[in-house]
């Protein structure tokens, strides 16, 4: 089908949000995924949904805040897509039987700066170690620094899910720093 004259993207516009926007949006898909080409795939393949969908983008509404519904969306579908595909040993050869697979070093990425500039590594791994809704949750609400009626919207969920979600990953992200790295991490009592 194609778009009629109104749902045509505008190209300049567009450019504008994303330009504006892409920083952030990045930063939350390296949370996320916690590698920089599957952050930097995911980022592509949400800017590419929101430039065909960008007719039904609000502009009374935060871009970013639309963004990071698509990229959310996009990374739970990959992630259920992804507990059915079935793993592979770097153990056992390759695809033709005798070659062995080549994995890259992503401790030589660019993506190490950033992660070690703004979260350290033991939060990064204790974030990743979390299932994806809670990990969604608490990045949104601490390291975005977003307002739990922003993540309901993000998330497609009520606020109390949003709530429940936050508490369990803050919880299971307390658990992996205390089980982890002893005494590194202490508790502030309010």
């Amino acid at each position: 089908m194609t778009p009629t004259q109104a749902q045509r993207p505008d190209p300049a516009a567009f450019e504008s949000y994303m330009r504006a926007s892409h920083r952030q949006v990045y930063g939350l898909a390296l949370r996320l995924t916690g590698q920089s080409s599957d952050a930097e795939d995911l980022v592509q393949e949400a800017y590419i949904r929101a430039y065909r969908f960008f007719f039904r983008y609000d502009p009374g509404l935060p871009f970013t805040s639309w963004m990071y519904r698509i990229l959310t969306n996009i990374h739970i579908d990959h992630n259920r897509r992804k507990s059915r595909i079935k793993a592979s040993s770097l153990d056992n050869a390759g695809l033709d039987g005798e070659t062995a697979w080549e994995v890259a070093d992503e401790s030589a990425g660019p993506d190490k700066l950033v992660l070690e500039g703004e979260l350290d590594d033991a939060l990064q791994l204790g974030l990743l170690s979390m299932c994806s809704e809670f990990r969604l949750a608490v990045v949104l609400a601490d390291v975005e620094g977003m307002a739990y009626e922003e993540i309901a919207e993000i998330m497609q969920t009520s606020i109390g899910t949003v709530r429940s979600r936050i508490h369990r990953g803050r919880k299971q992200l307390r658990r992996y720093l205390d089980r982890e790295y002893p005494g590194r991490f202490c508790e502030v009592n309010a």
